[in-house]
């Protein structure tokens, strides 16, 4: 992921149910659970660690059973070290006390509830990227990787995988993501873009990603980061093994599937954050003037630019809200058609409330033929007719903004088509329109039109805009 790329807005949940999410987490409640359970008694060896039997005796408050009930207990107890939960007071002595942070979970805000939680997650991030196989059940588990790789490079390679899996939610038009299979995530990150068949060796790295990375989602899900189904043991078997059983090796679902959570969405958010990256989240502009709230849409997916703009509208009263979009939506920049066209879906949220300030610009040249289509689908009364030219640009207006929204999408295609057919001698007159985008809407619409004839009127009307604007 690079950090030059535009992210998806996010999505994300109010921070009192986000909290409470955070606190149910076997990650977060275990470490809480050990550090109320930490006293005088309590002792630590030089790197923090329990000492002694307590490491069972931690085991059994925490209701854990089993051969590495001793080492979750100690992890757990890590946890609880790294947010700030519990303290080391005398590290000769190896005493601890109740860390400033343990308050936090009971009496403090969501937001401070979810900064514990981010701390946690930290801790449980850089031993899940690291190379350490751990015990489960009493076998080597396919873990994060094996001793000898570079840790710098695997916790890199687990950046980088949470990183698409963050951009596959964030991304998505609808409120949560939806699983991902484990495979198409490990390709993500390996197979280079312009690869179109990857190569055997390629897979091979894709496979053995997989399996490092059925290891490190196992150890993430606790966290609340995830939702993960593991990579099906029978596929994992021994391919010498004449007793295994036959398996259904088509069903994607068998290789592993993941999810990001809505608390891992804000925890993944807040990382990209702290690491120097523009993370939208859909609110962030509700505060910010009309045209922030136009220019920061503008790359947005409908339906987060949609949610966005309902966030700016609850906080002002609409008819003035309205007047303040109008004005933001004028100019002849670059990026204005495309502000027009986010300052139109705007208005269809305010309403009939909306109709003065609609009236008000209906001479205006740019917003005059906005104002009268938004009046027409509203069944506003006495709207005078548009003029030709301003019909025509209000056509270059829309082109335009479309092909800064969308590119060459077979929507465009679908609109070029229609205007040359229900326009005859459309490219004769649109050419002298004057407006900034008339020459490259009409090299985009002999483009896009699939009949060669009509397409090369374009480019001709395209050439005639050129030279009469000097370009």
């Amino acid at each position: 992921m690079s950090d030059s790329s535009p992210l998806p807005p996010a999505r994300l949940h109010p921070e009192a149910e986000l909290a409470r999410d955070a606190l149910s987490t076997p990650l977060l409640s275990r470490a809480a659970r050990l550090a109320r359970w930490a006293g005088p008694r309590t002792r630590v060896d030089a790197g923090g660690g329990l000492v002694g039997e307590q490491l069972s005796e931690a085991a059994d408050v925490l209701g854990l059973t089993g051969e590495g009930a001793a080492a979750d207990a100690g992890a757990a107890w890590r946890v609880a070290l790294d947010a700030g939960l519990v303290e080391v007071v005398d590290e000769e002595a190896g005493t601890v006390a109740a860390g400033a942070d343990l308050a936090l979970l009971t009496g403090g805000s969501p937001r401070d509830v979810l900064e514990v939680w981010l701390a946690a997650l930290e801790a449980v991030l850089a031993d899940a990227g690291g190379p350490a196989v751990a015990a489960r059940g009493g076998s080597a588990e396919r873990g994060p990787g094996s001793p000898d790789r570079d840790p710098a490079a695997e916790a890199e390679f687990l950046d980088g995988v949470l990183g698409n899996l963050y951009l596959l939610t964030a991304g998505e038009e609808g409120p949560a993501g939806a699983p991902v299979p484990l495979p198409a995530l490990a390709a993500s990150v390996l197979v280079p873009g312009d690869m179109a068949e990857p190569t055997n060796d390629v897979l091979e790295q894709v496979s053995d990603a997989m399996v490092r990375l059925d290891g490190r989602f196992r150890a993430l899900e606790p966290a609340g980061l995830v939702e993960y189904r593991p990579v099906d043991e029978a596929l994992l078997g021994d391919a010498d093994d004449e007793a295994a059983a036959p398996v259904d090796d088509t069903d994607v679902s068998r290789y592993g599937m993941v999810r990001l959570t809505p608390l891992g969405l804000y925890g993944l958010r807040a990382r990209l954050l702290e690491a120097g990256f523009d993370a939208p989240a859909v609110g962030d502009l509700a505060d910010k003037g009309a045209d922030a709230l136009l220019d920061g849409t503008a790359a947005f997916p409908p339906a987060a630019a949609h949610a966005e703009t309902e966030h700016w509208l609850a906080r002002r009263e609409p008819l003035a809200a309205a007047r303040e979009l109008l004005a933001a939506a004028r100019g002849t920049d670059e990026g204005a058609p495309l502000r027009r066209l986010r300052c139109q879906q705007a208005l269809s949220l305010v309403g009939v409330s909306a109709e003065p300030a609609l009236r008000e610009v209906l001479d205006d040249a740019e917003l005059g033929g906005l104002a009268r289509v938004w009046l027409t689908e509203h069944g506003a009364s006495d709207v005078p007719p548009p003029s030709e030219a301003m019909i025509f640009w209000l056509t270059v207006d829309t082109v335009a903004a479309q092909l800064a929204a969308e590119g060459n999408s077979e929507e465009l295609r679908a609109l070029v088509e229609g205007l040359a057919r229900q326009h005859s001698g459309f490219f004769a007159t649109a050419w002298r329109v004057d407006h900034p985008a008339t020459a490259d809407v009409l090299e985009a619409m002999g483009r896009l039109h699939p009949d060669k004839r009509i397409a090369k009127e374009a480019r001709k009307a395209a050439f005639k805009a050129r030279s009469q604007h000097g370009g």
